[in-house]
């Protein structure tokens, strides 16, 4: 039988001061509930277990701290199973929520174990907490510490990247898959993975019945601190904890850092219609931000409910999970997902120097951590250009839609091409913000891959059961002839070419490239552009495309391998047309497809001459001055280079409009530019010329 000690105490000699606490004679729980009038600690001896076997009763008096409650276990360790309990106000019109039925999972427990289960009284069961001990065998790994200039990034999804029997891993869809495709990750080149939330949250069954779309994506968070449970291959509890760190170690012997996609925006617990698992059960008005008084919820993140992160308890909770990470698992940054929430007060109103954002990135345990933010919210808040300091950030969503655009053909887009891919100065640069601020991505989990971005003019989101309502409208995309896949082999050759446009363009820009797994490799989801519940191959990375797409994956290769070894196309500061001294060229400069002045307000072609970086930024001694040419035109073109670039030897790099293996030339051996320094430039093509050392 389970004894408490007969004078608790309070013992916060652990990184986190809540939870469920490991020392050597037992278990401290610790809690936090204002409201609470009572709490209980439900102890369980099974993950099948529907009642506890036992049920450990705070004292108000001597287990309550302030608004803390706390309670020692002796003789208990680790896989000890448990749900809180609290009594309290049930008043809905109020914002109080508490129900003394409802078993509640620890806002800081760091694994669940089990599955949903239903009761007689319509009361929803979640699975339980598990008590873990944060002990792993790290064999000195520590944060790799790579400069974020340097990075190139692949967004990837744990399960969909191995889940197809075509992987042929052992371990499909999980952790340890990820670690099997690790070679693959390696030979591609990518510095970094940014997994999609791998933070525990429901599959399915979530209201006691089997629900129609799957949460696949797994942006609806139900513990923070605790690795998915569903992405492990051992079933006993708490075995994605040291999986997960499996996997992260064996990243990091491969040189691949990991990123985070963080969702501290909201919670599975939806709205006022929503279940009470966790926070509502437990102090609902400090948690989110509430409406009307109390009985209604502000709904900036589209999903039902708001956390409410700049209350100094969430807050610290926040700040509290992201150390977990960082100290427990290692990972080496974050993605955070509609940051603009963590720019909104108690009230839900935008405010400059938000406390939470300014604190993240003041924080000194995070200071080795890369900080990303998706810097919008479902609300209207757009703050790209404007989210936090230098030390965060931004997925560029600017940079996607000027890129789309500029290659689809519309008019007008030529400036804002050059200023994206020169680092999109015009949105950080004011601010001191260095490239590296800029996140710059075509394509990401939400909306088209690149493969659908040139095969469909529209969304076709009929499969996710909504009418094909759901998704964004506006894609920027476009089919060249017909709608999805097609025979006709001039109809694929274009597609092709435009994948290898703006891929290219991706990888020469200034800023931080990110790619999304399977880009490389045609990989589609027929139109699909929010397969946020396609838990099938709709979703799933299908690895034949690998060998049927070998010359665009080589080709995406050999662009990676040219950007990390050539500092000319990342620099650490904006380009700006200037020359150093008399007799040097300026670090870029701008020419017509005629080398002469660029017509702003013209046709989409463009030269672009990039400088090569001065020495001190080039230890390798590897930066060489490069050449863009560009024609985004329905036209055939003759270029004839700029008179400055005659007198340098150039070796072709790029050409779109060659097929494998004449498209990219990985030892910049190409075909040297013709003497006369022209070059007939098909439509929509890219081309890349290296000058020789």
């Amino acid at each position: 039988m389970l004894m408490r000690r007969t004078h608790p105490h309070l013992e916060f000699t652990h990184t986190l001061p809540y939870g469920a606490i490991l020392h050597e004679n037992g278990v401290q729980f610790v809690v936090f509930s204002r409201s609470a009038t009572k709490m209980r600690l439900l102890i369980y001896e099974s993950v099948d277990d529907s009642e506890p076997a036992e049920i450990m009763h705070f004292d108000p008096e001597l287990d309550r701290w302030g608004d803390i409650w706390s309670i020692f276990l002796p003789d208990q360790g680790e896989g000890l199973l448990y749900h809180f309990q609290a009594d309290g106000p049930y008043d809905p019109e109020r914002g109080q929520w508490f129900d003394g039925r409802a078993r509640l999972i620890d806002p800081y427990a760091k694994a669940l174990a089990g599955e949903f289960q239903t009761s007689p009284d319509g009361i929803i069961r979640p699975p339980k907490c598990v008590v873990i001990d944060d002990y792993f065998d790290w064999e000195g790994d520590r944060h790799l510490r790579r400069d974020i200039s340097e990075s190139v990034i692949y967004e990837m999804h744990v399960r969909g990247f191995t889940r197809s029997d075509t992987s042929k891993v052992q371990h499909p869809g999980t952790y340890l898959g990820v670690i099997e495709k690790i070679p693959y990750l390696k030979s591609l080149g990518v510095t970094a993975v940014e997994l999609m939330p791998v933070h525990e949250f429901p599959n399915g069954g979530f209201f006691g019945k089997a629900i129609d779309r799957a949460n696949y994506w797994g942006y609806d968070p139900l513990a923070f601190f605790a690795p998915h449970s569903g992405y492990a291959v051992g079933r006993g509890p708490g075995a994605q904890v040291v999986e997960f760190k499996q996997m992260v170690k064996a990243l990091h012997q491969a040189g691949i850092e990991v990123i985070l996609d963080v969702v501290f925006n909201h919670t599975c617990e939806g709205n006022e219609l929503g279940p009470t698992l966790s926070f509502k059960g437990l102090e609902n008005h400090v948690y989110y931000m509430l409406d009307n008084g109390g009985s209604r919820y502000k709904n900036y993140s589209g999903c039902g409910n708001t956390v409410n992160g700049n209350h100094p308890i969430v807050r610290e909770m926040i700040f509290h999970c992201l150390r977990h990470w960082v100290h427990n698992y290692h990972v080496d940054g974050f993605r955070f997902d509609l940051a603009s929430i963590l720019s909104r007060d108690r009230n839900g109103n935008l405010v400059p120097n938000p406390p939470l954002v300014e604190a993240i990135a003041e924080d000194p345990l995070l200071a080795d951590t890369k900080i990303i933010a998706e810097a919008w919210d479902a609300a209207g808040a757009y703050q790209v250009g404007s989210f936090g300091d230098r030390r965060w950030a931004e997925w560029n969503g600017r940079y996607r839609d000027d890129m789309r655009r500029f290659w689809r053909g519309d008019h007008g887009m030529l400036g804002a091409f050059t200023t994206r891919l020169a680092g999109s100065s015009d949105l950080y640069e004011h601010a001191g913000r260095p490239p590296h601020c800029s996140i710059n991505f075509v394509t990401s989990h939400d909306g088209f891959t690149m493969n659908d971005l040139v095969t469909y003019r529209d969304k076709h989101n009929e499969a996710n059961g909504e009418g094909n309502r759901d998704g964004e409208n506006n894609n920027s995309s476009e089919n060249y002839g017909v709608e999805g896949p097609s025979r006709r082999l001039i109809i694929d050759q274009l597609r092709l070419r435009q994948i290898k446009n703006i891929l290219a363009t991706l990888l020469l820009s200034q800023g931080v490239p990110m790619l999304v797994a399977g880009d490389e490799a045609r990989r589609t989801q027929k139109g699909n552009n929010n397969a946020y519940c396609q838990d099938n191959p709709l979703s799933w990375f299908d690895w034949r495309l690998v060998e049927k797409h070998a010359g665009l994956v080589r080709f995406v290769k050999s662009l990676i391998h040219f950007r990390r070894g050539q500092p000319t196309v990342r620099r650490q500061r904006y380009l700006t047309g200037r020359a150093t001294s008399e007799d040097a060229l300026p670090d870029v400069s701008w020419y017509s497809s005629l080398g002469t002045a660029v017509d702003w307000g013209g046709d989409s072609t463009l030269i672009a001459l990039l400088k090569a970086v001065e020495p001190e930024h080039d230890l390798a001694g590897a930066a060489r001055d490069v050449l863009i040419m560009v024609n985004a035109t329905s036209e055939s073109r003759e270029f004839i280079i700029p008179p400055v670039a005659k007198g340098m030897q150039w070796r072709l790099f790029v050409d779109t409009s060659e097929e494998t293996p004449h498209d990219i030339f990985p030892e910049l051996d190409g075909p040297p530019l013709t003497a006369d320094g022209k070059h007939l430039m098909p439509f929509r093509s890219l081309c890349c010329y290296v000058a020789d050392k």
